[in-house]
């Protein structure tokens, strides 16, 4: 069954509207779907509050024991919201409750000893390419194409991928694709070590949820604490550098060269 994570019937309005995160259970494979797909699965205030709260119940669910992330439509996540650019540049508090948030999401991924397998459906670009970088396996469909390009809109990469990539990549490799926010096509990005594998489109989902599988049948304890301790070298890099990170990250909205990028995009000149 294909639940939200809003309670509907004590909020009637959450009813009225479709779930930011459609959730999906079956024999102990759970499937998370970012489901804003008219916003390529950007993340707005209600994504970034709910994606930390799904992943902190599934950590606590003992049934659980993977799960596959992807997103809705034709993108698996656009990253950042756009309509947001303007409005960190001009409100502090704004800005300052998503650093927050982006610190969340990274501390949920990093700490949830449950499995996640990245089914990368299309482009993950931003906060969207973090996301998937901070999964513990990466399948990437064939057509899609991972990016960073939180440089070239004006802002510090301060949110996971200065974090994560030095790791998952080389510390050169992870300065080129960063400093230049440049697409790493599937098969570039499985060369890089950002992802494990390509898969055609229509058999990506098959395949991590039978990946999945595998995993459901270890043995749960050994499963969940040895991806705690591999996380260990994550989470080590996350404390020594995210705090800088976020907060250069803040501080860029206040460029010039930030806001004049904002209002491109507010005025239809994202190409």
């Amino acid at each position: 069954m294909t639940t939200s994570t809003n309670d509907d019937v004590a909020n009637p309005k959450a009813a009225e509207e479709p779930p930011v995160l459609l959730v999906e259970r079956s024999a102990g494979i759970v499937t998370v779907t970012l489901n804003r797909p008219d916003a390529l699965n950007s993340f707005d205030d209600d994504l970034h509050r709910e994606f930390p709260r799904i992943m902190a119940d599934l950590d606590d669910d003992d049934e659980a024991r993977a799960v596959v992330l992807t997103g809705a439509g034709r993108a698996f996540s656009a990253g950042g919201n756009t309509d947001d650019f303007l409005r960190f540049a001009d409100d502090y508090q704004a800005r300052r409750r998503a650093m927050r948030q982006g610190r969340k999401l990274v501390e949920a991924m990093l700490s949830t000893e449950i499995p996640v397998i990245a089914a990368v459906n299309g482009p993950a670009v931003g906060l969207g390419c973090t996301l998937a970088t901070l999964c513990d396996i990466v399948l990437v469909a064939d057509k899609a194409f991972l990016a960073d390009p939180h440089v070239s809109v004006g802002l510090v990469a301060g949110d996971g991928s200065a974090v994560t990539w030095p790791f998952l990549t080389s510390l050169l490799k992870a300065k080129e694709y960063l400093l230049t926010g440049k697409r790493i096509p599937a098969e570039e990005a499985v060369a890089l070590g950002l992802a494990n594998r390509v898969v055609p489109a229509a058999d990506l989902l098959g395949e991590a949820r039978a990946l999945a599988e595998q995993i459901a049948a270890q043995p749960p304890q050994a499963v969940r604490e040895t991806k705690s301790v591999l996380n260990q070298h994550l989470r080590g890099a996350m404390v020594a550098t995210l705090g800088m990170g976020l907060a250069a990250e803040s501080q860029s909205h206040d460029t010039a060269e930030y806001r004049a990028i904002g209002e491109r995009f507010v005025h239809g000149g994202k190409g």
